[in-house]
């Protein structure tokens, strides 16, 4: 046949003749098929085709004329112009040579599936799309379920007419393409039955941070055009590339989307959107074994095309199997460099939030808020404004380029929407929920993407700033590692110059990821009554039972931190609130008692092995076991807080071991910090124990000092560089170095006065833990002293 192509004979030299699209899924049906990639069969018009349908209906020069000198920022010119060339193409006649072909071709499919006429989806492939430096994602139509001739045809029509829509004129001309040099390809590729499932997208690059270590996958029930429009918040998975290669279950953090659509065949509609049940909306669209075949699948397609790749996936309801239905190179993150990043800051402490969603690139925009309905609105918006829709999409993208951010109602984080305002670096928060309703009486809004996984709209312009952070840093002997609280910011703060993390401290996991007290779990799994139970289990779903959401959810959040900063060291302290911020917790009151003054009461390594608390401890042992030996974590070390006498360390570590966390096994080591004054007098009868040392000099110069941290009164005693701390400092790196154990410092001191950090290098300690916004300045800080004193 002369303009029709099977899969069979296509590969990706044939881009020029069926485009990007369509010349991969012949490159994956002939060559990954053996490897395991379930590619359902199809065939594809050629370029000569759509020249052909324009020479024979006179349309070349009419599309000329319309788009001489058309000027994509002006709106209605561009929707004119489009609509224009569109309906010419609509009530074009197919050529009879061509028509036969189709039909031919569509008749040969349907009998290799064994049914009359198969159903097909019908897509569009730009001759220049998915191009490493261009993605013309969503420039053009998708039609679902076409299963007769007479709608197989007229689809590809429509497809044709889907080359000059508003968003493909803009897109073309703002990148230099030549309207007329950019031919159209369909493909017709026989339907996967995810209407009967689940259906996505993945990636195989971090959308966001931009990290190639990770597959990122969106997935929500029925077929998958509701994920890629942002007609659903769906479900997200993150997998960690580099232990999935080496066989381990590292999926690193799930997200349950609303999805409170999904998208079903109709006899006479082709699709329908439906209410999902309340069981669908809180309940994952895939299960655990399902998300890594998913990830496998992309490893194995990112390692064939030798770039990060942007997939679509389906999952069929009758036989059960997932198909890879797209992939094609992913075009925004691939391409940044490394060398410097931007990094925005803002204070939001007295600042208002009016709404928040899942943020879309690193960015802060403010402006006057424009809420837009429809394409006939757009003459309203101006440079500058907000943006804030319901749902946007590819369409919309001549706006969003005047846009200083973008809000949505609904979306998730791969929808075209985001993928286009993460192309055109616009920050972007999506999957809000009721984002028009709140926002219609406000006039400025903030829109902040730069906190990590959600974005949050302030009331008001609040000032930010912007600075670039050269990347390009010489190492230093002395070893410079992070504090790092929030999991979600993690994979953004280590592409910072660092050796690892020095602390992440467990207590701060717990909030941003259980928000319950963790006896309260511990009861409610035993079957026991708990306050605030209806509370605590809203914000467990879909979990029931509580010891699993306890585990997952630690895992996740410490997995997150230890695979972005992998395979460099990272320093995890156990649990260390304090009774008052335990009792402050959801269901928290009934376990714990009033304390004068918490900071020296019944927290750290003491609750580990009381009665009152010990369960929970295991469960923590748990989660970190399942994060070092299931998702092959073991970059992951240990450490104990507020460990008030070497046998109160042996308890605990006995604990440790009765749940299968061994010192030396897998590498396991297991600090202490030294935060009190008997850590440093007899550190040794300590280190007997341990395997090293992380200085708490917060807490330090809490007992050295005899200063209560809490207490506004005698505030200004409280001094790290008093000479009896720095005492202390001395004598602790000392003992440590006599016995050949490690020693660092994760306190506040070093990031706050440089004297003190010039004083740890000289000391010879081993490693600063710093927080991320000193860690550029005191970089220069220790290269300085380093230089002078070695």
């Amino acid at each position: 046949m002369r303009y029709i192509r099977f899969f069979n004979e296509l590969q990706l030299g044939d881009i020029p003749l069926v485009g990007g699209k369509n010349a991969s899924l012949g490159e994956m049906y002939q060559k990954l098929t053996s490897k395991g990639i379930l590619v359902p069969n199809g065939f594809a018009t050629t370029s000569e085709a759509y020249y052909l349908l324009l020479e024979e209906n006179g349309i070349k020069a009419m599309i000329e004329t319309h788009l001489k000198g058309v000027d994509v920022t002006d709106t209605e010119a561009l929707q004119k112009s489009g609509h224009a060339i569109r309906q010419a193409l609509l009530e074009a006649t197919l050529p009879s040579s061509l028509t036969q072909e189709i039909l031919n071709a569509y008749a040969m499919l349907s009998r290799e599936y064994g049914v009359e006429n198969a159903d097909v989806a019908v897509r569009s492939s730009g001759t220049a799309e998915d191009l490493p430096d261009a993605s013309f994602a969503g420039q053009q139509e998708t039609f679902l379920n076409i299963s007769t001739p007479e709608m197989l045809l007229q689809s590809v029509k429509e497809c044709y007419a889907s080359l000059f829509t508003d968003r493909a004129i803009s897109y073309r001309s703002s990148r230099g393409f030549e309207h007329l040099k950019v031919a159209l390809s369909v493909g017709i590729q026989k339907m996967v039955r995810s209407d009967k499932a689940s259906s996505g997208v993945m990636f195989s690059i971090d959308t966001e941070s931009g990290s190639q270590n990770l597959v990122l996958i969106n997935a929500t029930w029925g077929l998958g055009e509701n994920v890629v429009s942002g007609r659903v918040n769906a479900d997200e998975f993150l997998i960690f590339k580099p232990t999935l290669s080496q066989g381990f279950e590292s999926i690193l953090k799930r997200s349950l989307g609303s999805k409170k659509e999904k998208m079903l065949y109709h006899e006479h509609q082709r699709t329908l959107n439906v209410p999902t049940s309340e069981e669908e909306q809180n309940s994952f669209s895939l299960n655990d074994q399902e998300v890594l075949e998913l990830a496998r699948q992309a490893l194995l397609i990112e390692a064939y095309y030798e770039r990060p790749m942007d997939i679509e996936w389906a999952k069929d309801g009758l036989d059960g199997k997932l198909y890879i239905v797209q992939a094609r190179p992913e075009t925004v993150q691939s391409k940044k460099g490394t060398l410097s990043i931007e990094k925005y800051d803002i204070n939001t402490k007295n600042a208002t939030i009016l709404a928040s969603g899942r943020s879309v690139g690193d960015k802060i925009g403010s402006g006057a808020v424009k809420i837009i309905h429809d394409t006939s609105e757009f003459s309203h918006f101006q440079t500058g404004d907000v943006l804030v829709a319901d749902t946007t999409n590819p369409d919309w993208e001549p706006i969003m380029k005047k846009a200083s951010a973008v809000v949505t109602n609904r979306g998730s984080r791969t929808c075209h929407a985001a993928i286009v305002a993460r192309e055109i670096g616009v920050p972007a928060v999506v999957g809000c929920g009721n984002a028009t309703e709140v926002l219609a009486p406000i006039y400025d809004v903030t829109v902040n993407c730069s906190s990590g996984e959600m974005g949050y709209i302030y009331e008001g312009k609040i000032p930010f700033t912007c600075k670039t952070i050269d990347m390009n840093l010489q190492p230093t002997k002395t070893k410079l590692m992070m504090n790092v609280g929030n999991p979600a910011e993690a994979f953004h703060l280590s592409k910072m110059p660092n050796d690892g993390v020095g602390l992440a401290r467990m207590e701060f996991i717990m909030t941003h990821s259980i928000n319950a007290h963790p006896m309260a779990l511990v009861d409610l799994h035993q079957g026991k009554s708990i306050e605030e139970e209806e509370n605590i289990r809203s914000f467990m779903k879909p979990y029931v039972d509580a010891k699993a959401f306890f585990i997952d959810k630690l895992c996740e959040g410490i997995g997150l931190i230890a695979a972005a900063f992998y395979p460099k060291p990272v320093i995890i302290r156990t649990s260390d609130f304090k009774s008052n911020e335990y009792a402050n917790m959801p269901g928290g009151k009934t376990y714990e008692v009033d304390e004068e003054n918490p900071m020296i009461g019944f927290r750290g390594a003491s609750r580990y092995y009381d009665e009152s608390y010990k369960e929970a401890f295991v469960w923590e042992c748990q989660a970190l076991k399942k994060v070092r030996d299931t998702m092959g974590l073991e970059n992951v070390i240990i450490m104990l807080p507020f460990v008030r006498t070497p046998e109160e360390g042996q308890k605990v570590i006995e604990i440790m071991r009765e749940q299968g966390l061994v010192q030396g096994e897998n590498g396991l080591k297991i600090y202490a910090m030294c935060e009190i004054p008997a850590n440093v007098i007899i550190a040794d009868t300590f280190l007997d124990s341990f395997d090293g040392y992380s200085i708490g000099s917060n807490d330090l110069t809490q007992l050295v000092l005899g200063v209560d941290r809490d207490s506004g009164k005698i505030a200004h005693v409280f001094n790290e560089r008093n000479p009896a701390v720095k005492a202390m400092l001395k004598m602790a790196i000392q003992a440590c170095k006599r016995r050949g154990k490690y020693i660092g410092i994760c306190g506040q001191a070093p990031s706050d006065y440089p004297e003190i950090t010039e004083f740890l290098v000289k000391e010879g300690i081993e490693s600063i833990s710093l927080n991320p916004d000193s860690l550029y300045k005191m970089h220069h800080v220790v290269e300085a002293i380093e230089a002078k004193v070695l």
